[in-house]
């Protein structure tokens, strides 16, 4: 009995669909545009934040050494920076690489660079570059380097000073540039998508206005909720399920020309890559959401019609 009645919902709703080919095509054409700001979001929240990644990885606090520090004792404090649940990386850079990068730095200055000829030996001290995980934990690394904190032991004698104090007010507003940004886009991405529900949701109840006394008909010879509903889920479904097709097929081909104009803009990444890589990912949430989108509106929708 339930599945000649599941058979029947799936061939009405499968008839209506076809029945009403004007009223089924505005449907999609609107969920279609719901789907693609969806997507364009998800796109755009890729890019920020990989241009994020970019910024946090340019941002470094670096810890420098004395001209006479021991190898042994920069280990020591290595050691004990890769064993901070903060820090991501640790670069160690050397006497000799800091004068080199110093002279390739200054390589059109030439008072400066006969200055340090005249010096007659390396001025430099070893350096670490330190990169957190989060540049928010930047200041709980620097704290923890300071001889107060006990971290470091015998080695921070060895230490002659850490750049973080210089950068403090770039990172603070690096890390307030990012907060702002979060809460922006995702206020923004909550409107946009309400916006999309409602006008999923009229357009919707429009298609379903044609059938309002076909449904109070069936109401009347007894047909139960359900049998009346079923048609319009399944009509939602194909909705959703032609929809995400249609917006698969036309971000594809979009990606590929955006990469083409913004890969050198956003150093290296590719939108169309990225698009590829994530498809099933990407169309699991467009049809999950267009599903949703459809299936609430339609089921709101039809109960005006059945209260008679």
């Amino acid at each position: 009995m339930k599945t000649t009645l599941t058979r029947r919902i799936v061939t009405a709703g499968f008839r209506g669909f076809y029945r009403n080919r004007t009223v089924s095509l505005s449907s999609i054409f609107i969920l279609t545009i719901t789907l693609s700001i969806i997507t364009s979001f998800y796109l755009f929240r890729a890019i920020f934040d990989y241009t994020l990644d970019q910024v946090r990885e340019k941002v470094d606090v670096r810890v420098y050494f004395t001209v006479d520090a021991a190898e042994q004792d920069i280990a020591d404090v290595k050691a004990k920076l890769l064993g901070l649940s903060q820090v991501k990386s640790v670069t160690y850079t050397s006497r000799e690489q800091a004068l080199e990068d110093f002279k390739t730095k200054h390589s059109g200055d030439t008072l400066t660079l006969q200055a340090l000829d005249e010096l007659g030996n390396n001025p430099f001290g070893a350096s670490l570059a330190i990169t957190a995980k989060d540049t928010s934990q930047y200041e709980s690394i620097a704290n923890q380097l300071t001889s107060s904190s006990g971290l470091l032991g015998d080695s921070a004698g060895a230490v002659d000073k850490i750049n973080y104090y210089q950068l403090k007010d770039s990172i603070d507003k690096l890390n307030n540039i990012i907060g702002w940004t979060d809460t922006v886009g995702f206020w923004l991405s909550m409107i946009f998508i309400l916006m999309s529900c409602m006008i999923v949701y009229n357009t919707i109840r429009l298609a379903i206005f044609v059938y309002r006394d076909e449904i109070a008909v069936m109401k009347l010879v007894g047909a139960s909720n359900m049998f009346i509903r079923g048609p319009f889920i399944v009509e939602a479904v194909l909705y959703a399920l032609i929809a995400t097709i249609v917006t698969l097929v036309i971000f594809y081909p979009a990606t590929m020309w955006v990469t083409k104009k913004t890969v050198f803009f956003f150093e290296g990444m590719n939108i169309n890559h990225y698009f590829v890589t994530h498809i099933f990912q990407l169309t699991g949430l467009l049809l999950l959401s267009g599903v949703l989108l459809a299936v609430i509106s339609s089921l709101l929708a039809v109960r005006k019609y059945l209260k008679i």
